[in-house]
């Protein structure tokens, strides 16, 4: 009997030291993304990476908010974008798959299989391209950053199967209870379905929080560059001016390494970046596993 606790408990540590040491596997590189957006570049180029800076220095965001104008208006088209594509598909999703996980709903298999369809097959970038800018004519505005993609067929069907493991009699109820459909979407389902519908919207915010691409297809006023693309540009000037400094040889008029730290303004973009979104997790964390797993179980 003993000698079976001891092993539990051997087990129970060796469990716990596995875990500890994967926890802190997972923390090293952000650590030292940290640690090489506040490093020197010279000492970078000479020396490397290193989990603490040998020698400290802030060139990186001295950089970055050289023009503190255009990082702050790309900040706030960014949280504007997340916020308004994730409040809107969240909403439009989930009164989707309030319907399609109706089983008196009659076209509900047609309509699964139209979802489903989209999946499978694309209409390019083409069509959607003459779709948006000719049709709609979204281009240069801020609806075209999170218009077209807070839909998104996989979330969908991720509410469905949730939603189809609460009780149907539970409806029924409430209907004889004289309650009306927009009722029951809004004070009896949309309670229960917290856990998924705080899986899909950190999934939709992450997915609009890192979104560049629209921007780099229909936006041209500056006012309405995101925080991505602006730092890609950011990124893209650098190259060139390094570029520049290779074809002229390194001459005495060329930009040093040192004045241009490429190496230490990657890793604080991707602190600037990530940041925001690093402190909006831990809300989600404990719904985010259940949402993904209870449905399919259950489903």
């Amino acid at each position: 009997m003993i000698e079976r606790k001891m092993t539990d408990i051997l087990s129970k540590l060796l469990m716990h030291f596995v875990l500890l040491l994967f926890a802190v596997l997972c923390l090293v590189p952000m650590i030292l993304t940290i640690s090489i957006s506040l490093s020197d570049e010279q000492d970078l180029v000479l020396n490397g990476y290193s989990l603490i800076p040998r020698i400290f220095s802030g060139s990186a965001y001295q950089f970055l908010f050289k023009n503190p104008a255009a990082l702050i208006t790309s900040y706030w088209v960014t949280i504007r974008t997340t916020f308004l594509g994730t409040l809107l598909g969240v909403l439009f999703m989930s009164m989707a798959a309030f319907s399609l996980s109706r089983k008196d709903f009659a076209w509900r298999k047609p309509i699964v299989f139209y979802i489903f369809f989209t999946m499978l097959f694309s209409g390019g970038l083409v069509p959607m391209y003459m779709v948006v800018t000719r049709t709609l004519h979204m281009q240069d505005t801020l609806l075209v950053l999170f218009m077209p993609i807070m839909i998104n067929a996989w979330n969908t069907f991720l509410l469905v199967t949730y939603l189809r493991s609460i009780s149907f009699e539970m409806i029924e109820s409430a209907k004889l209870d004289g309650a009306n459909e927009f009722t029951i979407y809004l004070r009896i389902i949309m309670p229960m379905a917290k856990p998924a519908l705080a899986a899909i919207s950190l999934l939709l915010s992450l997915r609009l929080w890192n979104e560049w691409y629209s921007a780099l297809l229909y936006i041209r006023d500056p006012k309405l560059i995101p925080l991505q693309y602006w730092m890609q540009r950011v990124m893209n000037n650098m190259q060139f001016l390094l570029m520049n400094q290779d074809m002229m040889g390194g001459g005495a008029s060329s930009i040093s390494m040192a004045d241009l730290p490429t190496q230490s303004v990657r890793m604080a973009m991707a602190v600037l970046a990530a940041g925001p979104m690093m402190f909006v997790f831990p809300f989600f964390q404990k719904y985010f596993a259940k949402g993904l797993l209870v449905g399919s179980i259950k489903g």
